[in-house]
């Protein structure tokens, strides 16, 4: 028993010795696990015991027991002295000077999109339109019926169209935000109309949801050349330079003609054959157009007879792509902030 004795008062010294020369948490989590680990030495020499005689067995047990409370008392009391201890030097070493100025806040920015909205509808309000604003969800006939668009149309089809259950649908171009204008207003009538709209579509230039930007000017003897002045302008505004317009002959049920136009390339204007805006044609298509369809008038609450006009819509996300340089659709919705809001040129 003497020298069961003498051993366990050799390990608590030892114990002790290591505890006073400790200068950290590590080195105490280092001292806690080599005497009360699970090949710690009080742990090991609790495993000798089934060696001692019955008598024994329990005395030793109980002066080991006692050791080892008497040594996580000691580790806890360290704990909270290296702790204490440790926070001092942390807050001498990262103390905040509060009479030194404030850095000030980096200041925030504007999604590209949302940029190019307001610069849109600054340009066209210095011609003389306002904004009108729709809902989202809409319904058959402001969406297409009043847009002289027939049931037969493909623009009607599941395939582009998102329907809800009820027959609502979401709107597929902000066009069913003239007719209610022209229904509220009358004539004459000059407006804007950004938004989002939503189409079945999406690949590297197409997205499901995009942002569009309709314009509807109806007065009294309004020609083809008012429309083109007003799209030129709008393009020359937008690009900061005046650009190449070409006009070519399309199809839209709510124009009567139509057309697109074509504006020359804002990367080569023609001058390269590889370019890889253009694809080395020097045109890019930015916007569909024309005179507003008689029908269209009509269901606007107009009489057609007396007042005429021209309309027209633009991609706002493509035109972001084309000013940005962008070659990819989809990093405008991919919530990149510190990309979008980069004050630098966009390149993918």
């Amino acid at each position: 028993m003497t020298s069961i004795r003498t051993e366990l008062e050799g390990i608590e010294l030892n114990f002790l010795e290591q505890i006073a020369s400790l200068a950290s948490s590590e080195e105490l989590q280092q001292v806690k696990v080599a005497f009360l680990g699970k090949k710690g030495a009080v742990t090991s020499f609790l495993k000798t015991l089934g060696s001692l005689s019955p008598e024994e067995r329990p005395v030793v047990g109980q002066a080991v027991n006692s050791l080892r409370d008497r040594m996580e008392e000691i580790l806890e009391g360290k704990k909270r002295e290296l702790e204490e201890k440790e926070s001092d030097v942390a807050e001498r070493t990262h103390r905040i000077d509060v009479t030194l100025p404030p850095r000030g806040r980096s200041t925030g920015g504007i999604h590209p999109v949302a940029q190019l909205t307001q610069d849109v509808v600054e340009i066209l309000a210095g011609l003389g339109f306002s904004v009108a604003l729709g809902p989202e969800i809409e319904d058959d006939f402001h969406n297409f019926e009043a847009l002289n668009i027939p049931a037969s149309h493909p623009a009607r089809d599941m395939a582009d169209t998102f329907y809800f259950p009820d027959g609502k649908l979401l709107r597929t171009h902000t066009s069913p935000v003239q007719i209610r204008a022209m229904l509220r207003h009358g004539a004459p009538i000059r407006i804007v109309c950004p938004g989002k709209v939503y189409r079945r579509d999406s690949d590297p230039t197409h997205s499901p949801m995009f942002n569009q930007l309709e314009g509807l000017l109806v007065e009294k003897d309004i020609s083809v050349a008012d429309m083109k002045g007003c799209l030129e302008a709008l393009m020359a505004a937008i690009f900061s330079r005046p650009l190449k317009a070409r006009y070519r002959a399309s199809y839209f049920p709510f124009t009567e003609p139509s057309l697109e136009l074509d504006i020359e390339c804002v990367e080569c204007s023609g001058k390269n054959p590889s370019c890889r805006i253009c694809k080395g044609t020097g045109w890019l298509e930015v916007a569909g157009l024309g005179m507003v369809h008689p029908n269209v008038i009509r269901y606007g609450g107009i009489d057609p007879s007396v007042y005429n006009g021209f309309a027209w819509g633009i991609g706002l996300d493509r035109i972001a792509m084309l000013k940005y340089g962008l070659t990819d659709l989809r990093v405008l919705f991919e919530g990149n902030v510190p990309y979008l809001l980069s004050g630098r040129r966009f390149s993918c």
